[in-house]
């Protein structure tokens, strides 16, 4: 596969960044040509870490359309006695919208994504293996809500769209995506039914 073989069990989705060049039309012919940017070793409060950057860019006959940048994760096992990170809690938005964070969607979400991990659809292997509350809410699921929302405000998809996993996000419970105007941009942010932050990003258009 692309990714290099960290020794680390667990992966997560740290965020990325989407910069729009183009369109895609139907019936085009697009080209992915992936690359592994960067792999950092690093120690951190919860042991070690490895960081993965991995560039996606797509190409049509029109040239440059779409450049994805994807940040991953890889940590050790979660020692029981570790204590839990401080989490913020969420701001007030100016736009916001309820989603329920249900078992269905996110086993769709992995089927068309074609995502193998177990934590987003086997409840057992979350909780038991993973070290989770239960079923985790995809971070590039978060993403797409919130860059759909960013277009749907503005009435066009941002020509960067940058965003950041703060904490899991759970099945079982409503959560919000939000979003608020700031003087560069957009900002958006999606929430826990508990207000704790779990994901944000922000949408530039030129």
């Amino acid at each position: 596969g692309l990714l290099p073989p960290v020794p680390l069990p667990h992966r997560m989705w740290a965020g990325g960044q989407i910069d729009l060049r183009g369109r895609f039309h139907l019936g085009d012919l697009v080209t992915r040509h992936s690359t592994v940017r960067d792999v950092v070793l690093k120690t951190g409060r919860s042991g070690a870490l490895c960081f993965v950057t991995v560039d996606h860019v797509f190409t049509g006959p029109q040239g440059l359309v779409l450049q994805d940048r994807q940040d991953i994760v890889y940590r050790a096992p979660r020692h029981p006695d570790q204590p839990a990170p401080v989490i913020p809690q969420a701001s007030v938005a100016q736009w916001s919208y309820s989603v329920m964070a249900g078992p269905v969607l996110l086993f769709r979400y992995s089927a068309i994504t074609f995502n193998g991990h177990r934590i987003h659809y086997d409840r057992d292997h979350a909780i038991k293996a993973e070290g989770y509350a239960g079923l985790v809410v995809h971070g590039p699921l978060q993403a797409t809500m919130m860059l759909e929302f960013a277009a749907s405000l503005h009435g066009a998809p941002p020509d960067t769209f940058e965003y950041r996993g703060i904490s899991p996000l759970i099945d079982g419970a409503a959560f919000t995506v939000n979003a608020a105007e700031r003087p560069d941009g957009l900002h958006l942010w999606t929430a826990a039914e508990d207000g704790r932050l779990c994901m944000e990003a922000q949408a530039a258009w030129k």
